[in-house]
């Protein structure tokens, strides 16, 4: 599955296209498009100079590429003229065109619409720039049939996490730089900065990224970036915006930004491509491994792990009261929830731990976050890479250390037309807040995911044992009980085999802290065998916001009471949260653009199945009857409403791995169509007759995608929420992630996320023979 900004490669044009395209279109000297100097062999010389000697991998920047007066009628005619489609998975989220290419196909009169865009397009692409890049990169020949670009809008929000670009044949990745308003310098606080990664050897000797990028360069008006795709070498992502919600001040992070390819078959010097023996990012996503630990069972020499149908001992039950609510400790409660879990293949329990624990964990978490610089006074701003744990600054490129040699300062010109106020002559990060030595650690790498993680405790730190374990004034230290000695417990796993009616064998637990602005994970699944997934959620909630007052059954207000409006993680505006996806049909072309796009209404509708939504071939915004669309229509499989494929669990003896369970048919297409929270407790949760003074919350009312949404592959989404336990059984190649948490949270998403390999019980019949029981 594609984890790049991509796009559907250009469909090869006929023959009478071709004649059209050269009536419309004839060759032309494009110098006179670009900034003086530019194609110059002086400025070739220096650039592949500047290009050689950069780091972390060779990329080079130009500061003013094409004329200004060209590029500002590009940009008027590519927001008057083109529609823009809001398109967001777990690794994105942007507005883009469709690929420019298809310009190719439009009737004279729509081709009149575009006449700055296409001699921009043929300039960029025409045999004199071509040997401009090959001259600078040394790259091999580039193909000048296969065009592949679009134009990108980074608004509030939006973002591109780590990847390496290598899909297909793509051979040079080039960004050109047209952020709004355009007389405005952009600000480095503003975000849409591109991230540049050093790199590091990974699992299997393949080079993988480091956490934090080594450098950052904001965007600027006119400017070019390019570098050679490689694999295991050009590491890079878009930091969020955070500026520009709704056309709130006209600011937003505008480009072109696309690849050319080797030369294709039938070009000149065409070579055909050989394959690397370093894997991509996105070939990397599927070698992942869990370091599964076995349960510790003293005096024991075999590890025969609890059946579901026995009861919690006296000692479980007594070890668990200390960390679980003892409304799920309850037999009857418990072979409820079991029955649920086989039938859905997913639960989420609301109030898990005893509220002791709850209460005293949750403003301390809401501390740390404030101390790191991670709470609500950041105002929305993308924190520093350092904040919360310890590491490194990336370096910030400022427009003065853009090289444009003997071509006119794009930043000299901006200044003197308008009267701006210079930058500081150094752009550099703000220092973090002076804060105690941190407990938690980066974890990557970042083509994979990026969170904290808890630091191993001190082998010198004397040992101290607080009870009760709330009373401890450190948030990190509870999480490590959670961590270290709930999760991996016998008590734990005896209180899962009964709720899941399966054998969990080896496990393994991490407390997890997802920063605002920085942390995430991409879509992963094991290929071969089913997992069973336990998440507790610890994300402190935050307020409702309020609407109009009230109006009760008569019609009149009432005084002094307003409906609250959701807002945040439960109204799905800060990302964060954990979303599982249909495997994907291995047909698919890796290069098309896996996207989709979402109503802020449908995370309003608590749970409510989601609206088929009824679009065109464009399948998302439309910024004006009259715009050209350039996006293709997309159609997918249906996908299925479980998590895995398997109605049922089957209870088997000798005791076996699961790895034989059906997987759900679902579409490649890697998209969110549908982010409905769950209900907060109290509000649609299904009570249980048995427990309910003791607030046993069960989630009834998870967004799940019914079947016949043709268009969404989406299986399950979970907002972030406090103190709910989530269980999923998940099938063999169904992918998930947690989405990219977003810089306007108000503080981190806090969780403790446990895996098990777990294996199933199977009766024997009268004639002695194993039978699976659906």
């Amino acid at each position: 599955m594609a984890r790049s900004h991509s796009r559907p490669s250009s469909p090869e044009p006929s023959a009478s296209s071709l004649k059209r395209i050269k009536i419309s279109h004839p060759t032309q000297d494009p110098s006179s498009a670009f900034a003086s100097g530019i194609l110059e062999s002086p400025n070739v010389s220096n650039l592949h100079k500047s290009y050689a000697e950069s780091q972390p991998f060779h990329y080079a920047v130009v500061g003013k590429l094409f004329q200004d007066e060209l590029l500002k009628k590009v940009k008027d005619e590519c927001l008057e003229e083109l529609s823009f489609t809001e398109k967001e998975t777990d690794i994105y989220k942007v507005n883009q065109t469709g690929d420019l290419a298809s310009l190719n196909y439009l009737d004279s009169s729509q081709l009149s619409l575009f006449p700055n865009l296409l001699k921009l397009r043929d300039a960029l692409y025409s045999p004199q720039f071509r040997n401009f890049l090959r001259s600078v990169t040394g790259c091999g020949p580039l193909s000048g049939i296969k065009q592949d670009m679009s134009v990108n809008s980074y608004t509030k929000g939006c973002h591109l996490l780590n990847h390496d670009d290598v899909i297909g044949t793509r051979r040079v990745s080039y960004i050109l730089y047209m952020p709004l308003p355009h007389y405005q310098l952009w600000q480095k606080d503003w975000g849409g900065a591109l991230e540049l990664y050093p790199t590091a050897p990974g699992l299997g000797g393949n080079p993988e990224p480091e956490p934090v990028p080594l450098k950052s360069i904001p965007p600027s008006w006119n400017q070019f970036i390019f570098f050679e795709v490689q694999p295991g070498k050009s590491f890079h992502s878009v930091e969020e915006v955070v500026v520009g919600s709704g056309g709130e001040d006209g600011r937003e992070r505008l480009s072109i930004s696309g690849w050319f390819h080797a030369a294709q078959e039938g070009e000149d010097c065409y070579e055909p491509a050989e394959l690397s023996e370093v894997k991509s990012s996105r070939e990397q996503l599927t070698n992942t491994q869990t370091d599964f630990k076995l349960y510790q069972l003293p005096n024991c020499p075999a590890d025969e792990p609890p059946l579901p149908d026995a009861e919690l001992s006296e000692e479980h039950l007594t070890f668990l009261t200390e960390f679980i609510n003892p409304a799920y400790l309850q037999m009857r409660t418990m072979k409820s929830l079991a029955s649920r879990f086989v039938e859905e293949s997913s639960l989420e329990l609301h109030s898990f731990l005893v509220s002791s624990l709850a209460e005293a964990l949750e403003p301390r978490l809401k501390e740390l976050d404030a101390q790191d610089g991670l709470g609500p006074d950041r105002g929305g701003k993308v924190p520093p890479h350092c904040a919360g744990v310890d590491a490194p600054v990336p370096d910030v490129v400022s427009p003065q250390e853009v090289v444009t040699f003997n071509t006119p300062s794009a930043l000299s010109e901006a200044l003197s037309a308008k009267r701006l106020v210079p930058p500081s002559p150094v752009l550099s990060a703000p220092p973090p807040a002076p804060r105690l030595p941190s407990d938690w650690s980066l974890k990557g790498p970042p083509h994979k995911w990026r969170y904290c993680t808890l630091l191993p405790p001190s082998p010198s730190a004397p040992a101290v044992s607080i009870t009760p374990i709330s009373a401890h004034p450190n948030p990190s230290e509870i999480l490590r009980k959670l961590q270290d000695e709930l999760f991996p417990s016998q008590a734990f796993r005896a209180w899962l085999s009964i709720v899941s009616h399966l054998l969990p064998l080896r496990h393994f637990v991490e407390a997890r802290r997802f920063r605002p602005g920085l942390d995430y994970t991409l879509a992963t699944s094991e290929e071969n065998e089913a997992r069973l997934d336990v998440v507790l959620g610890l994300t402190p909630e935050v307020r409702d916001g309020l609407g109009e007052e009230d109006k009760g059954h008569s019609g009149r207000k009432r005084s002094g009471y307003r409906q609250p409006i959701p807002r945040g993680w439960s109204a799905a505006e800060w990302g964060g949260w954990e979303c599982y996806m249909a495997p994907h049909n291995e047909e698919d072309d890796p290069a098309v653009y896996r996207a989709g796009t979402y109503k802020k209404s449908d995370a309003l509708q608590n749970g409510s199945k989601k609206e088929k939504e009824k679009s065109g071939a464009a399948n998302g915004h439309s910024h004006g009857h009259n715009k050209v669309d350039t996006n293709g229509a997309s159609s997918s499989s249906a996908a299925t409403n479980r998590v895995n494929g398997a109605n049922g669990h089957r209870h088997t003896s000798p005791l076996t791995t699961v790895n034989n369970a059906s997987s759900s048919n679902g579409n490649a297409q890697h998209k969110r169509s549908s982010k409905s929270p769950p209900s907060s407790p109290g509000a649609n949760g299904v009570d249980d007759p048995n427990a309910a003074d003791d607030g046993m919350q069960i989630d009834n009312d998870r967004k799940e995608d019914s079947e016949d949404e043709e268009d969404d592959s989406t299986l399950l989404t979970v907002q972030p929420g406090f103190n709910r336990l989530l269980l999923v059984l998940r099938d063999e190649r169904v992918m998930r992630f947690v989405k990219y948490v977003s810089a306007a949270a108000e503080g981190s998403r806090w969780d403790v996320c446990a895996e098990f390999e777990v294996g199933m019980v199977q009766e024997e019949n009268e004639d002695g023979e194993g039978e699976g029981h659906e």
